[in-house]
């Protein structure tokens, strides 16, 4: 059965050390994991985390790459290397974290979006997988997970859909790398959400349950019994996390596009969508 966690984006950006003070709420609340986005390295002491993590009976099951500007796998040289040693930053914090996966789309800045012919597409693949190829050995020698996402076609356009994902870690050719699959892109992108994890099956390493609107999950117009029945069918066990965004969180409410408020209360996305996914897991 997957742990249910909730990204700390609804609360805080940046994530610093003081923001652990989330930690008891949220497992009052019945949290079993929690993911971080780590902005920038010098953000957090995971030391710092993990006890406080470890006091609330939490576990840190996820950090979230963020690739803001100047981090992309397929850009300049400067930006590669960028996003290269910040990633590898994450792999260290994540072992001492004791959190097995970053997720996210780490290949490119969010935002980069263009009409890119097939020669181009083709230059931009191979340099991501050149970029990845390293990554995914420090990752597999670190026992980390890296689990890349695909986004909307409004936040990205390299890697939209699950087919595209599982391309992108075939040629990688990594243990060490996954597919992270979230239902609000896939609400866009997806012809059949259900159909989509199947065929992502054991490539499948984490899992995002949003709402359509990026509100609370089951309080939505998305068809959630033959997503668990999908998720059920793969045998999928790792962790199921809400990541919703309001207004309050001013950077990343900017950077998804929340203009307005998706329920009365932040609190009753974290809440009502636990109190859903329960129901619907039948946990």
């Amino acid at each position: 059965m997957p742990r249910f966690g909730l990204n700390t984006f609804l609360y805080a950006s940046p994530f610093t050390n003081d923001s652990v003070k989330l930690f008891p709420k949220l497992k009052k609340w019945g949290f079993e994991t929690v993911e971080i986005p780590v902005e920038a390295l010098e953000h957090i002491d995971p030391a710092v985390v993990k006890a406080a993590a470890d006091k609330a009976g939490l576990k840190i099951g996820s950090i979230c790459a963020c690739m803001g500007p100047g981090r992309d796998l397929r850009g300049s040289v400067a930006e590669q290397k960028t996003a290269s040693e910040y990633v590898k930053g994450l792999i260290d914090q994540a072992v001492v974290l004791g959190c097995p996966s970053i997720i996210g789309p780490i290949y490119s800045v969010v935002g980069l979006i263009g009409p890119h012919d097939d020669q181009e597409k083709k230059q931009q693949f191979d340099l991501v997988v050149k970029n990845l190829k390293p990554l995914a050995k420090y990752a597999e020698k670190k026992g980390v997970k890296l689990c890349i996402e695909p986004l909307n076609r409004f936040e990205t356009d390299f890697l939209n859909t699950c087919d595209q994902g599982l391309k992108l870690i075939k040629a990688v050719g990594s243990k060490a790398v996954t597919l992270h699959l979230d239902t609000f892109h896939m609400n866009i992108e997806e012809k059949n959400q259900a159909a989509a994890i199947i065929k992502a099956g054991k490539h499948l390493g984490h899992f995002h349950a949003c709402g359509s609107d990026r509100g609370t999950p089951g309080g939505d117009h998305i068809d959630w019994k033959p997503i668990v029945a999908a998720l059920k069918k793969i045998n999928y066990q790792g962790d199921v996390v809400i990541e919703s965004f309001t207004t309050d969180v001013k950077v990343i409410a900017r950077a998804a596009a929340i203009w307005r408020k998706m329920e009365p209360k932040r609190d009753d996305i974290a809440v009502k969508g636990l109190a859903n996914l329960k129901k619907f897991f039948k946990k």
